[in-house]
């Protein structure tokens, strides 16, 4: 992975799930709608002052988004936040830069 670029695409972990379920309440106040759960399917990282998550999420039936999540270095005590979102995504949408 090249310095600030994206890394390969990986499966869903715990960790990267408990990312999504922090910003789900963010996501759901843009997208003024409610989802029962945003399961985690693949994700990709990228290093910049901190992480920048960009993960593809199954929001129930054939819906998929993908979400832009920063989490910034720890000692900074700021809370990770949903930086942007593509809703109408499939399963098969490749996860790159938006």
């Amino acid at each position: 992975m090249l310095r600030g670029g994206l890394s390969e695409t990986k499966p869903a972990t715990p960790e990267i799930q408990k990312i999504v379920d922090e910003v789900k309440p963010q996501f759901e106040e843009k997208t003024k709608e409610k989802y029962d759960s945003l399961k985690v399917i693949e994700y990709r990282r990228q290093t910049v002052a901190g992480n920048m998550y960009y993960v593809k999420v199954h929001l129930g039936g054939d819906q998929y988004a993908h979400l832009k999540i920063y989490e910034p270095l720890p000692q900074t005590n700021k809370p990770i936040e949903l930086s942007d979102y593509q809703t109408c995504k499939t399963k098969e949408d490749d996860i790159t830069y938006f």
